[in-house]
């Protein structure tokens, strides 16, 4: 019985280790986890460049000095957003980007009412951290 058990043992050892290395694969390849991880911050830096882009209109500044929210503040702030805080604001940004990206000086009620959204979404996820 100990000679079976050692021989069995031998024919375990000599099979080569790449034979049970095939079968550990994993189901996402490192190349593939890494574009993705890539990818995922390429989205967070997009939504933090439409968001600044925003805040940085004449027209978005105008709306937060008169509502007394600080704007240098609120830029300062995109930094620390992630989630689905940022991607709220970033949301709200590229619709106000979208409505004032025709050049027009006059600003309706509704692209009023986004900025201010905007600059509230920043301040209630900065009141929450």
């Amino acid at each position: 019985m100990r000679r079976l058990l050692v021989l069995s043992l031998v024919c375990l050892s000599l099979i080569p280790a790449s034979a049970f290395a095939a079968e550990a694969q994993h189901a996402v390849t490192p190349d593939a986890l890494a574009a993705t991880v890539a990818q995922h911050a390429a989205e967070r830096d997009a939504n933090r460049a439409e968001i600044r882009a925003a805040l940085a209109r004449p027209e978005v500044r105008d709306v937060a000095e008169k509502a007394g929210v600080d704007v240098d503040h609120a830029d300062a702030v995109v930094n620390t957003l992630d989630g689905a805080g940022l991607d709220r604001a970033a949301s709200v940004a590229r619709q106000v980007n979208q409505q004032l990206s025709g050049g027009d000086s006059t600003i309706v009620i509704s692209t009023t009412t986004i900025i201010i959204l905007l600059l509230l979404v920043l301040l209630i996820v900065l009141a929450v951290k």
